[in-house]
């Protein structure tokens, strides 16, 4: 069974099947890396409650940079966010977002119930 939660004519927030939630991907507003990562990070929490999911239980992280001089800026939060000893498979690589102010975009899989 596939269910999808807070879904529009383009696309869902999450879609849950077979025990796994695939959440959108998340982006925020704010002027630099660490807030826009903080805002994006705050979204996700909120998406895996919902889900039935938590931040132990992410399975992958895909995480898209405007420009990879960020990487540090954003590893800084999260590091900070993954609970220790539950580090998930993670992909970061740079690419053209939505919008030109958008510096980050994170999208996440997670086990959930």
């Amino acid at each position: 069974m596939i269910e999808r939660i807070g879904t529009t004519a383009r696309a869902s927030k999450v879609v849950k099947h077979n025990g796994v939630a695939y959440l959108s991907g998340q982006v925020a507003e704010g002027s630099s890396i660490q807030q826009q990562t903080q805002d994006c990070l705050t979204k996700i929490d909120a998406l895996l409650i919902e889900a039935g999911s938590s931040r132990s239980q992410i399975l992958r992280a895909t995480i898209w940079l405007s420009d990879m001089s960020h990487f540090e800026g954003l590893n800084v939060i999260w590091n900070a966010w993954v609970p220790d000893g539950h580090a998930p498979a993670r992909a970061c690589g740079e690419a053209k977002l939505a919008r030109a102010e958008l510096l980050v975009e994170i999208i996440i899989d997670a086990a959930c119930d």
